[in-house]
C-alpha cells in the first residue's frame, strides 16, 4: 500500500529528553512540529472563519468523525470532496475517531486532566446526573444519538468507514477511551479490545485505501491507552508500534484516555520511549500552558484541545500573566488590548473595554473576537516552543514562560 504524500521528518532533539522538532508530510501540506492543531468539532472552529484561522497561524485543524457522522453524514462531507473542501480549509486536516465520545456518552465524563479518582475504582461508574448512553462489547459501540435518541453502532471498520469518507490527512485507530476510575482489571481487557480493534482498523483502512481509487493517502495513527498505569502504557506502545496487518502498519501514534495532571509528563515519557523515533505522536485533548511544555519535553508532536475556544466563548482570556475573565468589571474602563504583548488581530484592533461590552450585552462578536485571541496564543506558544527547542534556549524558555504565566499560583487546568 503506497503512503505517498505523507511522512515525518525528525529535527533539533532536546539534550537528555525525548523532545523534538520535525516536520510533518501530508497531502495537503507540511505540519512543522511541535504544533497545536486547532479544533474545529463539527468542520468549524466556533465563532470563526477558516481563514481566519489560517490568519492566526494554525496550520491544521481537526474535526470530530462522531459529530459529523450523525450530522451532516459523512457520505455528505464525501460528496463535497472531503473535509477541506466541505469547510474551505486548503491545510491538512485531521479526524478523531469517535472513541472519547463513545466513553463520555458511555459515563458521562469530560475530558479532565484533573481527574481525582483517589480511592475510586468503580468499572460501571457514571457522571452525577447522567445515563449511560452507550455499551462497549468486543465487537464494537451501541450508542444512542444524544442529537435525537436513534441508536447506533460504532465498529472498528464502521469508524475506518466513516473517516474515509471524511477524508482527513490523518486520521485515528477506533478504541475504548477509560477513565481513571475504572479497575486495573477492567484496564487490562480494555486494553487488549482496543489492540483487536487496532489490527481490524488496519485491515479496513488498507481494503478502503485500495477502493477509493484517486484519493489522496489518509495516514492512520493507533491510540496508546492503559490510563495511569506504566505496564501497560509501554505495553500497549510496543503493541501498536510492532502490529502489521497485511504490510500494513501505523503512520503515527496518538495518546489518548484520561490522564492524572501531576503525571503527564511521566505517563506521554513512558509512551515515546517505546514508540519509533521516525513517526509522530499526537496527544488528544491538552492546551494548558504547563501541560504542553510537559508534553513537548516527553516527546509529543501535536496537540488538540477545545479549551481555548471553549473558554473564549465564556470571556475567559489568556495572556502572558496568566488567564482573566474580560467581562468582570476591572474591564469596564480598560481601554488597553487583552494582552500587549499579543500579536493577534484582535489585540491590534479592539480593546478590553469593548469585549467587556460585548460579553455583557451578549453580543456574538465577542465569542469571535476572544477565540481568535485564544487560539492565537496557544499556536504561537506552540510555535515558540519549537523556535526554543532548535535554538537550544527549551529550558530558559519554559522557566520564563510559566513563572509569568502562572505568578507562583498552583497550576490546575480550567
Amino acid at each position: 500500500m503506497t503512503t505517498d504524500g505523507f511522512g515525518f521528518t525528525p529535527g533539533a532533539f532536546l539534550d537528555g529528553a525525548l523532545g523534538r522538532s520535525g516536520v510533518i508530510h501530508t497531502p495537503h501540506g507540511d505540519i512543522r512540529t511541535p504544533a497545536f492543531i486547532a479544533v474545529g468539532t463539527k468542520a468549524t472552529v466556533k465563532a470563526v472563519l477558516p481563514e481566519t484561522v489560517s490568519e492566526l497561524g494554525a496550520q491544521a485543524v481537526l474535526a470530530n468523525a462522531y459529530h459529523l457522522y450523525l450530522q451532516p453524514g459523512s457520505d455528505i462531507v464525501d460528496a463535497a470532496g472531503g473535509l477541506g473542501a466541505f469547510m474551505n480549509w486548503p491545510g491538512p486536516s485531521f479526524t478523531d475517531s469517535g472513541g472519547f465520545q463513545v466513553m463520555s456518552l458511555g459515563v458521562g465524563f469530560k475530558k479532565v486532566l484533573a481527574m481525582d479518582a483517589t480511592g475510586l475504582a468503580n468499572d460501571d461508574v457514571i457522571a452525577e446526573g447522567k445515563n449511560r448512553l452507550a455499551h462497549v462489547d468486543d465487537d464494537g459501540v451501541t450508542f444512542t444519538s444524544h442529537l435525537n435518541g436513534d441508536r447506533h453502532r460504532f465498529t472498528p471498520e464502521v469508524s475506518m468507514r466513516i473517516q474515509h469518507e471524511l477524508g482527513a490527512d490523518i486520521m485515528f485507530a477506533f478504541d475504548e477511551c477509560t477513565t481513571l476510575m475504572n479497575t486495573r482489571g477492567y484496564q487490562e481487557s480494555s486494553l487488549a479490545r482496543t489492540q483487536a480493534w487496532a489490527a481490524r482498523c488496519l485491515d479496513a483502512h488498507a481494503q478502503l485505501t485500495r477502493e477509493r481509487v484517486g484519493k489522496p493517502y489518509q495516514a492512520l495513527f493507533g491510540v496508546v491507552q492503559g490510563a495511569q498505569f506504566e505496564d501497560l502504557r509501554r505495553k500497549a506502545a510496543r503493541d501498536l508500534a510492532e502490529l502489521e496487518v497485511d504490510g500494513t502498519r501505523f503512520d503515527g501514534f496518538g495518546i489518548g484516555g484520561a490522564l492524572e495532571k501531576e503525571n503527564l509528563g511521566t505517563i506521554v515519557g513512558w509512551v515515546n520511549s517505546e514508540l519509533p523515533v521516525d513517526k509522530p505522536r499526537h496527544l488528544l485533548g491538552i492546551s494548558e500552558p504547563d501541560d504542553l511544555f510537559a508534553a513537548v519535553a516527553a516527546g509529543a508532536d501535536t496537540f488538540d484541545c477545545v479549551m481555548p475556544s471553549r473558554v473564549a466563548r465564556n470571556a475567559a482570556i489568556y495572556s502572558l500573566d496568566g488567564r482573566f475573565n474580560v467581562n468582570t468589571a476591572r474591564s469596564r474602563r480598560d481601554f488597553g488590548a487583552l494582552d500587549p504583548d499579543c500579536d493577534c488581530y484582535t489585540c491590534a484592533n479592539y480593546s478590553r473595554a469593548y469585549l467587556h461590552h460585548l460579553f455583557k450585552a451578549k453580543e456574538m462578536l465577542g465569542a469571535t473576537l476572544a477565540t481568535i485571541h485564544n487560539e492565537r496564543f496557544t499556536v504561537r506558544l506552540v510555535d515558540q516552543i519549537r523556535e526554543s527547542i532548535e535554538s537550544g534556549d527549551f529550558h530558559a524558555f519554559r522557566g520564563e514562560f510559566l513563572g509569568r504565566f502562572y505568578g507562583g499560583r498552583t497550576r490546575t487546568a480550567p
